[in-house]
């Protein structure tokens, strides 16, 4: 078959082909990159608020927390809650995982990352963050943040995941959510009463780990 002969359908195929081949790289690299991490948490949030938001500096206390009781911190990479759980982690001297995006207005990667891995595909980046994660933290964020919360969710109450702690923080952020969830999704029954019991919601830094310990207690983390 000569060029001139090539369907645009032709070209989609063959874009298809390769497309399949970078989905591929990326998960190699990340599972290469990250396969000693045995004992990480994963946290999720806006990458739009500043270091003088209070969540910002909450997160930032979260993050250290977590590294002096022996866990790695992941984001995902980009500036404001993620900046803050890496400046955390970073400043205690521990672990500090950023799996960046790439995205058109070009997050750029905090300075706070010891770890840092590109991706240009959103779902094999999804895959690394709850691979590695013994525990999930969310703090107030956008779609984004709801989407990752929900897909955490989703994977934990269909067994597609180990159980794990998933943890809310900041109760005046979720607590309408919260609500609605009860009344809608429970009302309609369109979730299980247990499923309202699948996460936590906190207020303080040592909430965070007092749950995650509380829950690998007598357990291999």
């Amino acid at each position: 078959m000569t060029r001139k002969n090539v369907q645009p359908e032709d070209d989609a195929y063959e874009m298809d082909q390769w497309r399949i081949f970078r989905i591929m790289a990326e998960f190699v690299e990340g599972f290469d990159r990250l396969h000693k991490v045995d004992n990480g948490v994963t946290i999720f949030g806006s990458a739009r608020l500043k270091p003088d938001h209070k969540m910002y500096q909450l997160c930032e206390q979260t993050g250290e927390l977590l590294v002096k009781n022996g866990y790695a911190v992941i984001t995902g990479g980009g500036p404001g809650i993620m900046e803050a759980g890496n400046r955390g982690a970073f400043m205690a001297k521990g672990s500090s995982i950023g799996l960046n995006i790439e995205l058109p207005f070009e997050q750029k990667p905090n300075p706070f990352i010891k770890t840092l891995i590109n991706f240009h595909y959103f779902f094999c980046r999804k895959v690394m963050f709850v691979k590695y994660a013994k525990a999930v933290v969310i703090f107030p964020g956008g779609y984004g943040t709801l989407d990752e919360l929900f897909e955490s969710l989703t994977l934990v109450q269909t067994g597609r995941m180990p159980k794990v702690p998933v943890i809310l923080f900041g109760s005046y952020y979720w607590k309408g959510m919260e609500e609605w969830m009860a009344k809608n999704l429970l009302g309609e029954k369109c979730i299980d009463e247990n499923d309202l019991y699948l996460y936590s919601i906190v207020d303080k830094p040592q909430d965070v780990i007092k749950i995650i310990n509380d829950f690998y207690k007598g357990k291999k983390k």
